[in-house]
Formats: structure tokens, C-alpha cells, sequence
């Protein structure tokens, strides 16, 4: 009786252990920041970051305008056909995460983060964190679009980062086979582009 009791102790024991790698983000706040031609304005890409991390609540903002839910079923960026083939992987410090929009939610996809094939050490090693973008191409009405749609995302992080004083900057400088394949993806997932995010220096 005594094992099966300490059985099932290790069992919520490691559950709880579990969940917890998970981050429940904050809810997004959808009203404020500056006026849409004030921060097309002000976009630009920056690459010298200051090391600092951004706090939940803006991760939260920042997903949400990427590639958040507006209205049922809807994402905030178009698509083609409304696909949604885009899948957004977040890279922190303690891991690399999987962005679940509905349930605002970064589940994590695993420990290790692969900053050699992301990009440059130089920009990913002072950036708060990288997007990576990934897409199914199983699902994409196209191959093609896979590309197209993931411009709408790192548009709205641009303007986002504007909006809020932060600094981000695309990079195209990754390699591709090398980083799917240290993130295990299948073989219907490609990485369009990686996006750095921070504090500027």
C-alpha cells in the first residue's frame, strides 16, 4: 500500500514537474500603444540589443500581434486560403518553446537551444529571445506561401517593436537543414526565417 501511495506521489510529483516547463502567458493587451503611422514610421531593424530581457506581459503582446487570434478561428495576419501553416518557436534562455495561440500558452519543445544554426552569436546571445518561424508545407496551400504568409508575421513584429520601443531584425543568415534538424521537425516542416527580439543597446 505503502509503494502504491509513493507511486502515485511521484506521479503528480513528476506531472507537476512537467506542467511546469510549460509558460502560461499573461493575457494580451490588445488597446494602447502608438498610432499605426507613427510606428511604420519608427520601424526599422535593429541589431545591437542590450542583453536585457523583455517581461511576460510584452512576450504575451508581442505573440498575440504576430500570430494571435482576433475573432474566432482568425488569426490577426492573413494567409493563403487561411491555411494557418505557420507554426511560431520561441527562443529563450531556458529552452525553446512552441507558441499555442489559443491557449496563450509557450509549451516547451525542448531544452537545448541551438543558437550555431539560428544565427549570428553575435545578435542571438544579446536578443531577449529569436522567433523561429516554421512552417507545414503539408497544409500551405502552396510552398511559396509558406514565405509570403510568414512576411505578414515579422511585419507585426516590427511594428509591434516600434509601437513599444523595442528593437528586432530579421535574419535570413541561418542554416536552414542544420536548425530542423537540431529541432527534430518533421520532414513537411521547413524554417522560413528567424526573427531577433531585445532591448535596443
Amino acid at each position: 500500500m505503502r509503494k502504491i501511495s509513493l507511486c502515485v506521489i511521484g506521479l503528480f510529483a513528476f506531472a507537476a514537474i512537467v506542467s511546469a516547463q510549460d509558460i502560461s502567458l499573461p493575457t494580451p493587451v490588445k488597446t494602447g500603444g502608438k498610432p499605426l503611422m507613427n510606428a511604420l514610421n519608427e520601424r526599422k531593424s535593429i541589431k545591437t540589443f542590450s542583453g536585457k530581457p523583455l517581461d511576460q506581459q510584452n512576450l504575451s503582446n508581442l505573440l498575440w500581434a504576430a500570430y494571435g487570434f482576433n475573432r474566432e478561428s482568425k488569426r490577426v495576419v492573413p494567409s493563403s486560403e487561411n491555411k494557418q501553416e505557420i507554426d511560431v518557436y520561441v527562443a529563450l534562455p531556458t529552452g525553446v518553446y512552441f507558441y499555442d495561440a489559443k491557449a496563450n500558452v509557450l509549451k516547451l519543445h525542448q531544452a537545448e537551444v541551438p543558437k550555431a544554426s539560428i544565427s549570428q552569436p553575435s545578435v542571438t546571445d544579446v536578443a531577449a529571445f529569436t522567433l523561429i518561424y516554421v512552417a507545414n508545407v503539408d497544409k500551405a496551400s502552396s510552398r511559396e506561401s509558406c514565405y509570403i504568409d510568414t512576411g505578414f508575421l515579422v511585419q507585426n513584429v516590427y511594428l509591434y517593436c516600434a509601437s513599444e520601443g523595442f528593437g528586432s531584425v530579421a535574419r535570413g543568415s541561418f542554416k536552414a537543414q542544420q536548425l530542423q534538424a537540431d529541432l527534430k521537425l518533421g520532414a513537411n516542416q521547413i524554417v522560413t526565417l528567424v526573427q531577433a527580439v531585445g532591448v535596443p543597446k
